[in-house]
């Protein structure tokens, strides 16, 4: 099988500063509170979602033979805890605004405990695979479109911009656990998929309900804003339907990561980052390159 030649060696980077410590707006995506608390709902998700992304993993990793796949495991864990410890800190923000964190960090900490302790090792890891899939795809969804990422605040930017970049790096380091080391058969590859694609769209909407309740909004402002959120995600051209080449890719029985390329602007970044040591600088060279398109 051929892969996309366009390979990203992971590159974990610590100690970064998005300058998360304050005056961040509380609707910091272009005022709009559906949008934003779109986002905070993926970013609650982050810390403890990582943590089980890693166990699944570890869970083979005496098992793997191949030096280069052990170091990538070495490499993915590095990036995957460093993502958990800035959504963690951008999620204690949210709490001093007076949301409801903390219900969010229980249910899922029970929830992520309750899977590793009742699937197999192998369909823990396929929905860790399938998941970094569709992380993938939002990398594509969200960061290549000006149209959505033109109106971030240019700190929460930067933590989107270097969060995809290291997804993109790393995103093909559980799918060859999965099928190398695991050997999962197509079955258990694409119900991992079949099942994260139900559960996680629902949980998101769930938990932007319960942060719109958290900020104020009534019962029927609620339902206008999600009814217009749902519009612009999936109308035609909205936020998901260009994706959904990208999403059905992941059911064909030759598919591997490398045949996608992601973050057209990626070496953009990583020179601006290299240069600079500073993550939001970097972000803003990428989206200047993003929204020139515009």
């Amino acid at each position: 099988m051929t892969h996309d030649t366009q390979v990203r060696p992971i590159q974990p980077r610590e100690k970064l500063d998005f300058q998360l410590g304050g005056g961040i707006p509380r609707f910091w995506n272009g005022g709009d509170p559906f949008k934003t608390r779109f986002f905070d709902a993926m970013s609650l998700t982050f810390p403890i979602g990582e943590r089980y992304f890693i166990s699944t993993v570890r869970a083979y990793r005496d098992q793997i033979q191949d030096p280069h796949l052990l170091q990538e495991v070495k490499d993915f864990t590095r990036q995957e805890a460093q993502h958990g410890m800035v959504h963690t800190e951008f999620n204690a923000m949210l709490e001093g605004q007076g949301l409801n964190v903390g219900w969010t960090q229980r249910f899922l900490d029970s929830k992520f405990k309750w899977q590793l302790s009742s699937w197999s090792k192998a369909f823990n890891l396929s929905y860790t695979a399938a998941a970094e899939h569709m992380t993938a795809m939002m990398c594509t969804t969200f960061m290549e479109r000006p149209d959505i990422i033109e109106p971030f605040d240019p700190r929460m930017r930067a933590v989107y911009t270097w969060h995809s970049i290291e997804e993109v790096e790393h995103k093909a380091v559980c799918f060859d656990v999965l099928t190398k080391v695991a050997k999962a058969n197509y079955f258990t590859r694409i119900a991992g998929l079949i099942y994260f694609s139900i559960e996680y769209p629902i949980g998101n909407w769930f938990m932007v309900n319960r942060l719109l309740k958290d900020d104020g909004f009534g019962f029927f402002q609620r339902a206008k804003m999600l009814l217009k959120g749902a519009w612009w995600l999936y109308k035609p051209g909205g936020v998901f339907l260009p994706a959904l080449g990208y999403y059905l890719s992941y059911y064909k029985p030759g598919f591997h990561p490398w045949q996608h390329t992601e973050m057209g602007h990626y070496d953009t970044w990583l020179k601006a980052y290299e240069r600079t040591g500073d993550p939001v600088m970097a972000s803003e060279a990428y989206s200047a390159q993003v929204m020139a398109r515009a």
